[in-house]
């Protein structure tokens, strides 16, 4: 990438220093989980440095474990526990300084966030408490003063690994309710009465210490930082931005620089559904003043003119991000050189935090490659030459085709792509419509920009393509990419067979409501055994039409996966705000004249929810006919056509970024063969 960018954006690309150390711009990866962590030590070093490929000056770790108390699993974190874990990170340092970036870790000691399930050591924190870890039944220990200098040294042998591994910034973290450090500064967790609990002084004096103690360890070889919730918005029951004020005034002068983040892990990494770009900077606006040291905060910044006005205005040194970095590492890069309109944006979805959740690699609905950079040696920018001269199809132009037609443009293909429609998007097209979705376009518009400027890909509009003309024409490869559709059945995750209907109600599905069709009645029942998104938006969007709405669902919450999106406390939140009825713990039995008839999951009992009409949220089926119709004409292919497959929803319904990244694996795919399609791993020799 040549350099071009827009005068507007120097500021951003000017050095910055941290302690003894420089940031060559004001692109900052701030610490941020991957599903990788100590399993994973190669992926997780290419993913970190594909990042500062990319631009990012600092690039950190995960939380990274300082000892065995702070075990936290089954969460894949980082650990440093003790010098056997040096070499595993060495990996990442030297992946990061290979492209002349900061190589940050994020040392944490869990403390009540911990469970102990592992190394069988139990939990501690300031006061005798339940962890904080997955509702296991045990509680954290009250420390003692030994139990405190331990910490301390802990501390201590943790930062001195650290700069051994080659960090050049060693993060001392207050934040996210996951620290001890957190806790003994928060009166939610801290009712001691010694010199560690009390006032403000008190309960940040272990804070201090350890702040202290790693600046005298490190000697001036790295940077220190301090990451640190600046409010739990929980109000005085918890830390304060008022007594974060009286903090800084206390010890701003104290590390290198300061990481702050608002509340806990849902507020920081709010979804784009419940919260826009800087949701969360007028409780970071105005500390900066507080402190001479340069200052980050994150905020999902994806537009370079909101970047500047942070910096101008003093709010912010660096422009912090992980999501942003997941979706686009080579964002910098592309402000530096001109290209801002070739930012892949993140869209906020939050599918990213479900690899920390699911204790599997990162994924990303805008970046295919997140996750696969050693595994698959897959690159967000550039992609391997095609390996022969063969014409590609693509049928349908949703998230997959889209997505494959762009890949295979990128490796020098000839691509046609074919969509029945008139525009292009399939299912992300019309869910961006639904309420809180917008910024899902995201995934659309990207992959139009870039097609559009391929002169080997073309698209047509409006093509339902038929097995005789497809076979008429010269193509090697087809993608059948023609997607899914919901069940009118009632099969979901709760059933496996299909629904009983004795002269059902109206019943819709969402595929119906979002291409227009609305109820007759006024009482709407949306029935969601999909347990995503979907049930939940379906019910706004008819709320906000006008009709009364009841959500039965058989878990015991509204959408129940998004707990690993950090979503699904706002959804239901939002739902029994609006004044919906929320049904939980009921499967769907039969459907009947005059609504659904639903049975307890716990004893079976069944009772009748009346209604007017309703919404089956269940499950999928791919649209195949057209790709079993071609497999079922082999004998009719010829000598050109070498290979029909189905990607994304076509072959299994799924995420978005599920969909995807099967556009980009047929893409990769397209000169070898389906058994060859294998990842590394990293491999325990004992």
């Amino acid at each position: 990438m040549t350099a071009a960018r827009d005068s507007r954006y120097d500021i951003l690309f000017e050095p910055v220093p941290i302690g003894p150390v420089t940031a060559r711009n004001r692109f900052y990866q701030v610490p941020h989980c991957n599903g990788m962590g100590h399993r994973d030590p190669s992926a997780l070093a290419a993913m970190r440095g594909m990042k500062a490929a990319g631009g990012w000056a600092v690039v950190a770790t995960e939380e990274t474990e300082i000892h065995r108390s702070s075990d936290v699993a089954p969460y894949v974190e980082g650990r440093i526990w003790d010098d056997s874990d040096i070499a595993a990170h060495v990996l990442v340092t030297d992946a990061i300084h290979a492209h002349d970036s900061l190589a940050a870790i994020e040392l944490v000691h869990s403390g009540m966030a911990a469970s102990g399930i592992y190394t069988r050591i139990p939990p501690m924190g300031p006061s005798h408490r339940p962890t904080s870890a997955d509702l296991y039944p045990i509680q954290a220990r009250r420390m003692d003063k030994q139990d405190i200098a331990d910490l301390r040294r802990w501390y201590r042998e943790a930062a001195l690994r650290s700069v051994e591994a080659g960090y050049d910034i060693v993060y001392v973290y207050a934040g996210h309710n996951l620290s001890t450090l957190q806790h003994f500064l928060s009166p939610r967790y801290n009712d001691r009465a010694d010199e560690y609990g009390g006032s403000l002084r008190n309960r940040s004096r272990l804070l201090r210490e350890v702040l202290e103690d790693t600046i005298e360890v490190v000697g001036g070889k790295a940077g220190v930082a301090c990451r640190i919730v600046v409010d739990e918005l929980i109000g005085p029951e918890g830390f304060t931005r008022d007594e974060m004020v009286e903090l800084l005034q206390m010890i701003g002068e104290l590390p290198d620089v300061w990481d702050f983040m608002v509340g806990s892990w849902p507020d920081d990494s709010i979804s784009s559904r419940f919260g826009s770009e800087g949701e969360r900077e007028e409780l970071i606006r105005g500390l900066k003043d507080l402190t001479s040291k340069p200052v980050v905060g994150v905020g999902r910044f994806t537009s370079p003119d909101t970047m500047v006005r942070l910096i101008r205005d003093g709010v912010l040194d660096f422009i912090g991000a992980a999501r942003p970095s997941i979706a686009d590492p080579y964002l910098p890069k592309k402000i530096e050189s001109g290209q801002v309109d070739s930012i892949r944006e993140c869209i906020g979805c939050n599918i990213c935090v479900s690899g920390d959740y699911t204790m599997t690699p990162l994924r990303c609905t805008q970046n295919p490659s997140m996750g696969e950079e050693w595994r698959r040696g897959w690159h967000p920018e550039e992609m391997r030459t095609k390996g022969s001269d063969a014409r590609i199809l693509i049928i349908g132009g949703g998230p997959a085709g889209l997505e494959a037609a762009m890949s295979a443009g990128r490796r020098g293909y000839e691509v046609v792509l074919a969509e029945a429609t008139r525009d292009l998007g399939g299912r992300v097209t019309r869910e961006a419509n639904l309420p809180g979705l917008n910024e899902w376009r995201r995934v659309v518009d990207y992959r139009k920009m870039q097609l559009d400027r391929m002169s080997n890909v073309e698209y047509y509009f409006e093509s339902s393509l038929k097995v005789e003309e497809i076979l008429s024409y010269d193509f090697h490869h087809i993608a059948v990419a023609t997607g899914a559709m919901w069940r009118r059945d009632g099969v979901g995750v709760s059933r496996a067979n299909a629904v009983r209907f004795d002269e059902p109600v109206e019943l819709l599905t969402p595929d119906d409501v979002m291409s227009g069709v609305r109820p007759v009645g006024k009482h709407v029942v949306v029935f969601d055994d999909d347990h995503y998104y979907m049930g939940s938006v379906m019910a706004e969007l008819l709320l906000n039409d006008g009709f009364t709405v009841t959500l039965v669902t058989p878990q015991t919450e509204v959408a129940a996966w998004t707990h690993k999106t950090l979503e699904q406390h706002r959804i239901q939140s939002r739902l029994i705000n609006l004044g919906i009825e929320v049904v939980v713990a009921q499967t769907l039995e039969h459907v009947m004249s005059d609504g659904l008839v639903v049975g307890s999951i716990y004893n079976g009992q069944q009772q009748t929810v009346e209604c007017d009409a309703a919404v089956l949220v269940t499950s999928r089926l791919p649209n195949e006919t057209l790709r079993l119709e071609l497999l079922n004409r082999r004998n009719d292919w010829g000598d050109s056509l070498l290979s029909v497959r189905a990607v994304g929803d076509a072959l299994n319904p799924g995420s978005i970024a599920a969909a995807v990244w099967d556009g980009r694996r047929f893409a990769e795919n397209l000169d070898r063969s389906e058994a060859d399609d294998i990842f590394r791993r990293n491999v325990i020799v004992v």
